[in-house]
């Protein structure tokens, strides 16, 4: 459509001036040239939806694949990168795919497939104007790589420089009652500024890299079409007699004039583009990054099956955390429906990563793990996690389609009726980022009343009463008395005398090797 409608523009331009026909003459040219505009607008249409639909496709696949990756590494590996990082890898880095694939990669093919047509017409119309773009041609993308070397690294330092702003800000605003006590405020407010001020040092780096490469590729673009105006003006006056120059009419001159600046639009427009290919490169480094962190096997094994009695099992399993070396066992162990076992130790001796294996949160290095089919477990550590919503959202967690009624018979369970009934709002009140409003053993009790709705076999309790006091220790440990009276298995790792009298039996970890298996609790356990 482009070479049309400049064909058309140079035919009408030559008939009225050198032919001189009338204009009513040529009104069926001024009307094809009115339906090649339009025909081009749709192209030009059709292509931006295209590349917008693509993109939208695309980042949505990339966004599902960085989810599920984040679901097979588990909890444990998760819990050791920073929110604010995975959160900005899921929003912005993906974002910043969208110019990549939107525009700069259809931009890539058309900058290819446009100049090349007009290439060949122009060498159709005079080979030496031909011979001008053809050399001009290969300096603009040789500087564009040029540059764009630069800008792929500054635009890598932008996204880890975002990231890190991202989890700086999310930390101080977290610590800001802490901040406040002692008077620290001033300083982190400071250093948010300072981390901000980095960030936009980056970026403007990052957008004069890409100012210079418009340039470069502006200049040499304006230096090739004036080139090609002096040797078509030149030889339509007759100085230049050399190759096809005599040759040249207003029609062929005219015409290779109006292609010469197509002939650029299309690396033009890719270099407004070309920093959207800096932002992906530099945003996919960090989410291939993210996508190489090992995950949790799928391929446990389901046979030979587990007995009736038996719920989940270890095998020789054994845990190895990088930087420390062997954490855990070989250990054989299996938790049986309706038994409550109570997992002691020193700190360190691997409890935590007993349960994380029981939990399957963590694969075995060696050994294997074996679990029923459709076994339904719920976890609670010394830190619940809670949400910014009401009770009620908070509960829902566990069960969604729990009815209110059910919800109070679950906080009744685990000890925390009266306080509901003298809150105004109820199962309404709102609760602030990680609980606040709740004293630390209101929020154990409402992580306990999640367990009593979510109808899970298996309960594991890492410490859940480290740090409270007496009076809502006791709380915690009767409501857990009921979930064992229930007939759900409990797997308890702790140091507290009372827990450790609960226990039907009790597993004793040193260094992560078992020392003792006993059955019964009590002193003499």
């Amino acid at each position: 459509m482009t070479v049309a409608q400049m064909a058309l523009l140079a035919w009408i331009v030559s008939r009225l001036l050198v032919v001189g026909e009338p204009l009513a003459a040529l009104t069926w040219a001024f009307v094809a040239l009115v339906v090649v505009l339009i025909l081009r607008w749709l192209c030009q249409w059709g292509h931006e939806v295209a590349g917008q639909e693509a993109s939208l496709r695309i980042r949505r696949a990339v966004r599902r694949e960085l989810l599920d990756h984040l679901a097979a590494m588990g909890p444990v590996r998760v819990g050791g990168r920073h929110s604010g990082g995975l959160a900005n890898q899921l929003v912005e880095h993906v974002e910043a795919l969208d110019g990549y694939f939107a525009r700069f990669l259809p931009q890539l093919r058309l900058s290819v497939a446009i100049p090349l047509l007009i290439l060949a017409v122009v060498l159709w119309l005079d080979w030496l104007a031909a011979l001008f773009l053809l050399l001009a041609a290969p300096l603009i993308p040789l500087f564009m790589a040029l540059v764009g070397m630069g800008a792929e690294r500054l635009n890598r330092d932008q996204f880890v420089a975002v990231s890190r702003l991202s989890g700086h800000f999310l930390d101080r605003v977290r610590g800001i009652a802490t901040l406040q006590l002692f008077h620290r405020t001033a300083q982190a407010r400071g250093e948010v500024q300072d981390a901000a001020e980095e960030y936009r040092r980056l970026s403007m780096r990052t957008l004069r890299v890409a100012f210079l490469s418009s340039a470069v590729l502006e200049f040499f673009a304006s230096v090739a079409i004036a080139v090609v105006a002096i040797y078509v003006g030149f030889g339509l006056l007759g100085y230049i007699d050399f190759g096809p120059a005599a040759e040249l009419t207003l029609f062929s001159g005219l015409l290779v004039l109006l292609l010469a600046p197509e002939f650029f639009q299309p690396l033009r427009t890719l270099a407004q583009h070309y920093h959207d290919r800096a932002a992906a490169l530099g945003a996919a480094e960090g989410m291939l990054t993210l996508l190489g962190e090992p995950v949790r096997s799928t391929s446990e094994r389901q046979e030979p099956a587990l007995s009736r009695d038996q719920l989940v099992a270890l095998e020789d399993a054994a845990l190895d955390h990088p930087g420390r070396g062997r954490v855990l066992g070989p250990l054989s162990v299996a938790v049986s429906p309706a038994e409550t076992l109570v997992v002691t130790g020193p700190s360190g001796a691997g409890k935590s990563a007993l349960l994380q294996l029981l939990a399957g949160f963590v694969t075995p290095d060696h050994g294997t793990r074996h679990a029923q089919a459709g076994l339904k477990l719920a976890w609670m550590d010394q830190r619940p996690v809670l949400i910014h919503g009401s009770l009620a959202d908070n509960l829902r967690l566990a069960a969604p389609e729990a009815s209110d009624d059910e919800l109070l018979h679950a906080l009744a369970l685990a000890g925390l009726a009266e306080l509901v009934a003298q809150l105004p709002a109820g199962l309404a009140t709102a609760l602030g980022e990680r609980g606040a409003g709740l004293s630390g053993g209101q929020a154990q009790r409402l992580a306990l009343a999640r367990i009593f709705l979510s109808g899970a076999d298996l309960v594991l309790l890492d410490e859940p009463t480290a740090s409270l006091d007496e009076s809502t220790e006791a709380r915690v440990i009767e409501s857990l008395h009921r979930l064992a009276e229930e007939g759900r298995a409990l797997v308890i790792a702790t140091h507290h005398p009372a827990l450790m009298a609960m226990a039907s039996r009790r597993l004793e970890l040193r260094e992560g090797l078992a020392q003792a298996a006993v059955d019964g609790g009590g002193d003499d356990a």
